[in-house]
């Protein structure tokens, strides 16, 4: 293993070769650390060694790992939960380390199979618009282009086509649809191509869905998706246990169904069947969709989460019809099988599709309610792989009902011991890494939620950015109203605007619901003298280019938008948040968690929901401090940071900046900014 100082030293590679590069004692620190975590040779049956570090933003953590990662010499795979930083990696870091410290490096990045074109279904699409293939519209026309010269087969390579369009839906790889070896167009295919440069890659760059997903098929004895990797970087770890929860647990939704009628019915009508095969599927179709169309009308029509028991009488009409719906799933299954004796492969993949839906839906209904066990011999038959029962003390059950979806869910209480037994058992080393894994200066959330022992090695680094001068944090004075009183939400949209006139604009508003964020938007849109955009009425990249650009303007959003943004500069100069971000309690996921937490003796409030609601804050004033030459002013609006006794948690877990209450500090604050 290379000497990591003089990698990231004074006088080092990086400070010689890299421009703009400054050494950061902590930058060494870490590299130093996961250097040495990489070099540990564990014996089979030995524990997998964790180590976890919180390096907050401007530490440079990405070079960090990668460097030692590099200079390890063994094969390893650095897990993302964005595809930026995929990117960052892949565009900006590799390229570096390869110029300085391995010139032969080959790095991989693995994406979900769902990224990248499918050869046989393309010539489907093709064989269906026969001569009109160029009369259906320029991105047919683009599409075929780039088929011709394509080498990777990448989605990301088609930045004019959203990878959630109609037309890439028709044409990407899927497991349902994969022919595997029988497959015309398999000596070509991207996502076997990929595979075959993962096996050989020095670094796996993937994302954590795609990893948890490997570990879950894994599991349950069906293969698996990713090679063996004994060596696993975790960036932005705080995803994780969300992450791992939807990958270990099971659903069943609407629109799934009618995707598969929708698919049954093109390649009925395409795939040159004859006249009685055809009408069979046509067939099996519309009993399938009148199937779904009944099981979704029978379900409560109020929107939001509930909790899935079918034993409810609110419940009893839903589950009569959806075990109407794995009876036809079941009976469609037999008959596409049947049909690919004499009509091909492809229907019988079908066949397994359709009865891996069925065995999905049996599986909810069978442990949601207490009723016998799926249909295991129906399936066997059908050579689909099971994933075993549900134990009903480990999972939660809750259907969710939208505009245009119901879904039904299994959902692990904790995903600890899922962890325990497929990730730990298998990795010889792993890293934890993100800008915020510690409440109120301890990992102690964290290790519990990930299954790790209380005294996990860790490393906790500080941000080198100069809050102290260069930063202020707002919360309103005394008296101002908190978050339940009805006088809160003329108060807080009030307070903004002032906020943002003191700012020139150069805000983003972080909303805990996307009501609040209409109202305000709907309040303050006429009244503020800036450009004023909300999420939702364009993409979120789109909306961050013209945030960016227009150096004035003021952002309303939610959700996804406490992280990720990247907004370096004067044109974000004011992050306000409305309230804390507590998520609600009343989701049947969440409550389940407390409630165990509660039968184990804990208090669900400090040891479940303000942590996490300390993990979304840090993360939303994180959006301020880009670069070292940033300046702003963080807002929160919710008084409960100062009357509450909890309150001091949370302000703990804030940027080490000074703290006021007074507005005429905000606008001398601003107003120095100016001047400067």
């Amino acid at each position: 293993m290379a000497d990591m100082a003089a990698i990231f030293g004074e006088g080092g590679l990086l400070a010689r070769h890299a421009p703009g590069f400054t050494p950061r004692p902590d930058q060494l620190r870490m590299a130093e650390a996961v250097a040495a975590l990489l070099s540990c040779d564990r014996e089979d049956g030995a524990p997998c060694t964790c180590l976890t570090v919180e390096a907050e933003t401007g530490l440079g953590k990405t070079l960090a790992y990668l460097a030692p990662a590099v200079c390890s010499g063994k094969k390893v795979m650095v897990s993302t939960n964005t595809r930026n930083l995929q990117d960052q990696i892949l565009h900006r870091e590799i390229p570096l380390l390869k110029k300085l410290l391995a010139p032969n490096l080959y790095a991989v990045c693995v994406k979900g199979r769902q990224n990248y074109l499918c050869l046989y279904r393309w010539q489907q699409l093709v064989a269906a618009q026969a001569d009109s293939l160029f009369k259906g519209g320029k991105d047919l026309e683009r599409l075929s282009d780039w088929v011709e010269c394509t080498q990777r087969g990448d989605r990301a390579e088609l930045d004019w086509l959203s990878g959630s369009s109609p037309l890439w839906q028709q044409v990407c790889c899927q497991s349902h649809f994969c022919l595997g070896s029988d497959c015309p167009d398999s000596a070509g295919c991207f996502v076997a191509q990929v595979r075959r440069d993962a096996a050989t890659a020095d670094l796996l760059v993937v994302n954590h869905h795609l990893l948890f997903a490997d570990l879950a098929v894994r599991r349950s004895g069906c293969g698996e998706v990713l090679p063996h990797c004994d060596y696993l970087l975790f960036d932005e770890a705080h995803h994780l246990e969300n992450v791992a929860t939807t990958c270990f647990g099971r659903s069943f939704s609407r629109l799934q169904s009618l995707e598969l009628a929708a698919d049954l019915e093109r390649n009925a009508r395409t795939t040159g069947l004859t006249g009685r095969q055809r009408d069979a599927v046509l067939s099996e179709v519309a009993a399938l969709t009148a199937a779904v169309d009944r099981c979704t009308a029978a379900f409560p029509a109020q929107r939001g989460r509930f909790p899935l028991d079918w034993t409810a009488p609110a419940l009893t009409a839903a589950a009569q019809e959806a075990e109407h719906l794995a009876n036809v799933l079941d009976n469609t299954a037999r008959h596409l099988c049947d049909l690919a004796a004499s009509a091909g492969p492809l229907w019988e993949q079908y066949g397994e599709r359709t009865a891996g839906l069925a065995g999905l839906l049996r599986e909810i209904l069978a442990t949601a309610c207490g009723a016998n066990q799926p249909d295991q011999d129906a399936n066997a038959a059908l050579d689909i792989p099971r994933t075993g029962g549900l134990d009903s003390d480990s999972f939660t059950f809750w259907y969710e009902r939208t505009e245009r979806n119901v879904s039904m869910a299994a959902t692990p209480v904790e995903v600890a011991g899922e962890l325990q037994l497929s990730l730990y058992a298998s990795a010889r080393a792993c890293l934890f890494t993100s800008a915020t894994l510690t409440t109120g200066g301890d990992f102690a959330y964290f290790f519990s939620r990930m299954g790790l022992p209380a005294d996990s090695p860790a490393l906790r680094l500080s941000s080198p950015f100069d809050y102290g001068h260069r930063t202020l944090i707002y919360v309103p004075e005394p008296g101002f109203p908190e978050p339940a009183s009805p006088q809160y939400p003329h108060q807080a949209q009030s307070r903004m605007e002032e906020l943002i006139r003191l700012a020139k604009g150069r805000a983003l508003l972080l909303f805990t619901s996307r009501q609040a964020m209409e109202a305000a938007h709907a309040a303050l849109e006429s009244r503020l003298p800036f450009p004023v955009f909300m999420q939702g009425e364009a993409s979120r990249h789109t909306l961050l280019d013209r945030f960016s650009r227009e150096i004035h303007s003021v952002l309303f959003a939610v959700a996804s938008f406490w992280e990720g943004v990247d907004v370096p500069g004067e044109s974000l100069s004011l992050v306000v948040m409305d309230k804390l971000p507590f998520e609600v309690p009343t989701d049947p996921v969440i409550k389940a968690r407390m409630q165990r937490i509660e039968e184990q003796g804990g208090k669900p409030f400090f040891a479940f929901q303000m942590p996490r609601a300390i993990f979304t804050l840090r993360q939303g004033a994180g959006r301020l401090m880009r670069s070292a030459e940033d300046r702003g002013v963080i807002a929160v609006l919710d008084a409960r940071l100062m009357t509450k006794g909890y309150g001091r948690h949370f302000v703990a877990s804030l940027p080490p900046a000074p703290l006021t209450h007074d507005l005429a500090r905000v606008a001398a604050f601003f107003s120095q900014k100016t001047s400067a």
